[in-house]
């Protein structure tokens, strides 16, 4: 736990595709588990109020998860399925990001 490397992603979801993304989302991490890729860490997932955007934070076991993860032919093939349900875009987009105290609504996992 001591290498985690802790990530905080924002999923903007496409026009009508916010269910499938949940899905997604709940696979996410558990799929990096299996592989031996995901840190110990319970995942958090939030929603902006503003747009519906999805954070989804978690650790990475250390930064050469990161690393594998991009030579993982099983990783590349749920993240070309993010690509398909939403907008990977930076945390500062994120109307909430401007304010000193930024709050979100918990999503159940």
């Amino acid at each position: 736990m001591a290498n985690a490397q802790t990530v905080v992603s924002v999923y903007r979801p496409k026009p009508g595709c916010r269910e499938p993304l949940l899905d997604l989302v709940r696979r996410h991490v558990p799929r990096l588990a299996e592989l031996g890729l995901a840190g110990s860490a319970p995942v958090v997932l939030l929603q902006s109020s503003k747009d519906g955007s999805l954070l989804e934070i978690f650790d990475w076991r250390d930064a050469a998860a990161v690393e594998e993860a991009h030579e993982s032919p099983a990783v590349m093939s749920l993240w070309k399925a993010f690509g398909e349900l939403a907008e990977c875009v930076p945390l500062a987009s994120l109307e909430e990001a401007g304010a000193p105290f930024a709050h979100f609504e918990r999503v159940p996992l």
